[in-house]
């Protein structure tokens, strides 16, 4: 880990100590603010950057002080972030996240993580976001997020309350994980097959398949509604020729990545309720396959918590995620746009 010099008389390595301690909680809060991986790490970063100067003798409470600046700095973050991706072209889909070793991603429950919630999330204002994760997913106090966002208590009661009935019009009760996954397989088994019938029979009359390429070409520019177009568009045959998929941990449930030639092509997973598989959400931009690739590394603090990649059924091969690291290494990223 490179680390520029401390100043004089500081305690550079307690500094470390106490950052790594809390470096997940902060990714987390950033990550479900921004929806993106890179753009999280990099107000990790920055936020880093600003405790190695600060005078940490006169902070009362370091993680109230990182959860301050790491919240900040990502409502910073998104309002320049919703810029850029009015030129996005087609569907925009959060960047998905490794979770095989922290399944929270540092928080005390595991809510506002799913892709599919984060995906609604971006219909919120950037405080409106702050508010509701860090009230939902980290269990702060009102009066605590009232100091973080720098709005009165009555105020952030109404933000949150405000998040919380807007996402509930926009959510449906969920099926458990284990259905999740039984259905996630079912739904590729068939798809790598051609079995178009199959696949209509697990997807709900209204659903929506979603694809994130940012103009790739061959990938859908617009959202494919119903059972049909979806269950055709992911027979589609390029897709999955010599294509060999492997379940991932991402965002709390079970993913999928398309493999060719040692490479990630895609990255899939659903949302599902009792009725069925109501979305349908394909990762093909490189930037966002390459930024949950590197998530792999990310949470795991310990050489003992090795990934829980795994090949899906009847499909034999290496897991897609690589090498852990040390959650210190906090090396600095470039922002990539969307």
């Amino acid at each position: 880990m490179d680390l520029e010099p401390s100043p004089p008389g500081s305690d550079l390595e307690e500094a470390v100590s106490v950052f790594v301690q809390y470096r997940t909680r902060l990714f987390g809060i950033a990550y479900r603010v921004l929806g993106s991986v890179v753009e999280a790490e990099d107000v990790v970063q920055e936020v880093w950057l600003r405790w190695q100067k600060t005078d940490r003798s006169a902070v009362v409470s370091p993680v109230a002080f990182l959860s301050s600046a790491t919240t900040r700095m990502a409502i910073n973050v998104a309002h320049s972030a919703r810029v850029r991706r009015e030129t996005y072209i087609g569907p925009w889909l959060p960047e998905p996240v490794d979770t095989s070793s922290d399944p929270q991603v540092g928080a005390q429950r595991a809510e506002a993580l799913e892709l599919a919630l984060l995906l609604v999330l971006e219909k919120l204002s950037p405080a409106e976001r702050a508010a509701y994760v860090l009230r939902e997913a980290f269990d702060y106090t009102y009066p605590e997020i009232a100091e973080i966002l720098q709005l009165s208590v009555v105020n952030v009661r109404k933000i949150v309350s405000r998040a919380r009935k807007h996402l509930s019009d926009e959510q449906r009760e969920s099926v458990d994980t284990a259905e999740h996954r039984r259905l996630l397989n079912a739904f590729v088994s068939a798809a790598q097959t051609g079995d178009v019938a199959s696949l209509e029979t697990l997807l709900s009359a209204d659903a929506v398949s979603l694809s994130d390429g940012n103009g790739l070409r061959g990938c859908a520019r617009i959202p494919v509604l119903g059972r049909s177009p979806i269950a055709k568009m992911s027979t589609y045959p390029r897709l999955w020729r010599e294509a060999e998929p492997r379940l991932v941990d991402a965002n709390g449930l079970t993913g999928v990545t398309i493999n060719r030639d040692g490479r990630v092509m895609a990255f899939m997973t659903i949302a599902a309720s009792t009725v069925g598989i109501h979305k349908v959400m394909w990762v093909f931009s490189p930037s966002k396959i390459a930024a949950f690739l590197e998530s792999c590394s990310r949470c795991a603090a310990t050489p003992s918590s090795a990934g829980r990649c795994e090949t899906a059924p009847g499909v034999t091969g290496r897991s897609s995620c690589g090498q852990r690291r040390h959650p210190a290494a906090f090396a600095p990223r470039r922002r990539q746009a969307g």
